[in-house]
Formats: structure tokens, C-alpha cells, sequence
């Protein structure tokens, strides 16, 4: 059995670890150089790093800063944001990056996603879906959830699992800082709908909460953020814990 893996996000802003609720009210969360070194020293099975701006700015992903992480960790490194062709990629990969995150750009433009997994492989290519439940639809959202669409969130993921994705990275905006618990329904909904790894986002609170998204929600694998940067659950306690629950985790 495939182990799950346990994923701390970097949401970064100006050069800085950022987390808000519901996408909103983001405050500061510290050096994310730091927190890199900090998290792969202490058991993570993976680094997500989201420059969460670049979109709405215009700008292609920070490098500098992705190359300074990549110097101090030893585990896959995800890096996402204003991300919109295959030398954007070139240039993060040269960077230290093991894969990327592509969201806005790829519903703009789905042919991005054959083109990167035709050039750099699917193993490489995350697809970032952000979504919210509207009128008892899940629809996805742009530009760091900023813009909705009439894009409803299976069909896209269905769409995306086509083109080449290598795995989805799933947020529910609703549950995006709570601290509620993870989107189980959809995500177990998901889970059926698509054959490749979906990575859970938003409304890690609580070890529990990490137990049900792998029990009921059935991902892959688990991404949080505000719980690891503030110290309220160490990816030490939540392996071991886990891992009592009969959830294979990598110890």
C-alpha cells in the first residue's frame, strides 16, 4: 500500500510565508527559507511552495527564491504561481523545483497542460484546482480564488487527468483556514472520478482532521499550512498518530 504523504504549503507574498482564512486577511508566518529547512528536517514527505500573487500581479514565480529553498531541503518540491509556459518551467526546474503547480493558466489555456507533461513528463505536472460550493455546485476559481468561473470542479479534474496531470492538487475555498476539517465528501468524490494521486487542501485544524481526509475524504495526500508555521501540530505527533490509525505514513 502506497504510502500517504504529508505536505506543508508555503503561501508566499512579497518574499514572505503568508496565511489568511477563506483566501482573505492574510498575515504573516515567517521566513519561508526557514520554515523549508525547518520542515523538511522534521519528517515532511514533500514541500509546496505557491507564490500567490504572481497571477494577479502579473509576474512570473520569485526563482531566487525558490533556488535559496531548494538549497537547503532534500525532499520533492513543488513550486507554483504565475506559471504560463514551458520556459517558466525551464527556469524553476534550473532552480531546484522537482515539479510545478499550474491553476489559472491551465484553465485559460488547458493546452499548457499537454505541453508541459509533453516536455518535462506528468510526473512533473500538478494541476491546482481552487473551488467553491455555489448553488450546491463546486465551481473553480481564478487567480488566487479572486475570479469565479462557470467551470465545474469534476469535469476539470476529469479534463486535466486527459491532458497529462500528474496529480491535483484540490483546495476547498470554503474550508481554506477554518480549521474545520478538510472537504471529505468532494474530495472522496474526486478520488472516484480520477485515477491519478489528489493532494487535499484547506481546513487542517486538528490531527483528526488529517485521519478522516485519508479514511473518508481517500487522498493521497494531506497539505497544510497554518497548523505547521504556528507549531499547533508537529509532523512528528501527526505521523505517529497516523500511523496508530493504521494510515500508512512514512516514519
Amino acid at each position: 500500500m502506497l504510502t500517504k504523504r504529508i505536505i506543508p504549503c508555503l503561501d508566499i507574498k512579497n518574499g514572505r510565508t503568508v496565511k489568511g482564512v477563506n483566501f482573505k486577511n492574510l498575515i504573516d508566518a515567517g521566513d519561508p527559507v526557514a520554515l523549508a529547512a525547518l520542515y523538511a528536517e522534521s519528517g515532511a514527505d514533500e514541500l509546496v511552495f505557491l507564490d500567490i500573487s504572481a497571477t494577479e500581479e502579473r509576474r512570473r514565480t520569485l526563482a531566487d527564491l525558490v533556488l535559496k529553498i531548494a538549497e537547503r531541503i532534500n525532499i520533492p518540491f513543488t513550486v507554483g504561481g504565475g506559471i504560463s509556459s514551458v520556459s517558466d518551467v525551464e527556469i524553476l526546474l534550473k532552480n531546484g523545483a522537482d515539479k510545478v503547480s499550474i491553476n489559472s493558466s491551465a484553465v485559460k489555456r488547458p493546452d499548457l497542460i499537454n505541453e508541459l507533461s509533453d516536455k518535462f513528463g506528468s510526473q512533473c505536472i500538478t494541476v491546482a484546482i481552487d473551488a467553491k460550493k455555489i448553488h450546491n455546485q463546486w465551481c473553480v476559481h481564478l487567480v488566487g480564488g479572486k475570479v469565479p468561473t462557470d467551470l465545474k470542479l469534476l469535469d476539470w479534474a476529469v479534463e486535466v487527468e486527459k491532458r497529462g496531470a500528474g496529480e491535483i492538487l484540490f483546495t476547498s475555498m470554503d474550508h481554506d483556514g477554518t480549521k474545520n476539517g478538510f472537504a471529505n465528501e468532494v474530495l472522496a468524490q474526486l478520488s472516484t472520478t480520477v485515477n491519478i494521486p489528489l493532494i487535499a487542501s484547506g481546513g487542517a485544524g486538528a490531527i483528526p482532521h488529517f485521519t478522516d481526509c485519508f479514511r473518508y475524504g481517500k487522498a493521497d495526500a494531506a497539505l497544510a499550512a497554518s497548523v505547521f508555521h504556528f507549531k499547533e501540530i508537529t509532523i512528528k505527533t501527526l505521523k505517529e498518530t497516523l500511523k496508530k490509525n493504521d494510515i500508512p505514513v512514512r516514519i
